[in-house]
């Protein structure tokens, strides 16, 4: 696999609370990232949680700033009403400690691939 060109930032399952079952999403999750392993192109992924464990702005600008990335990904449930605040800091981060890397958006965990791969140069 080449080096990481794709950051994928979204919300760690099993730190989002609630009464559900968070193992389904974290298996697409695993899968989508494996999508890029399989196509040769390099992804990371950073999750943060809603469980308070985490200072969300520090844990997305230290991924931001591991590499020189070529598209970012912000996840679906970053982009809920009730997650406002959260998906317009990770967009003002990206803006600032990423400014050249083009911003996709999927819908499920199991279009990450399709929607980095719109935004990648050449396209995969």
């Amino acid at each position: 696999m080449s080096e990481p060109r794709v950051l994928v930032i979204g919300l760690d399952p099993y730190r989002v609370p609630g009464p559900w079952d968070p193992a389904p999403v974290a298996e697409k999750i695993a899968a989508g990232i494996a999508e890029f392993a399989a196509a040769g192109v390099g992804a990371e992924s950073c999750l943060v949680g809603l469980d308070g464990s985490d200072d969300i702005e520090a844990v997305v600008t230290a991924a931001l700033g591991r590499c020189s990335w070529e598209v970012v990904v912000i996840g679906g449930g970053l982009r809920t009403e009730d997650q406002l605040d959260l998906f317009e800091l990770v967009v003002n981060l990206v803006h600032r400690h990423a400014a050249g890397a083009a911003i996709a958006f999927n819908s499920t965990p199991s279009d990450t691939f399709e929607a980095a791969a719109r935004r990648l140069t050449p396209p995969v």
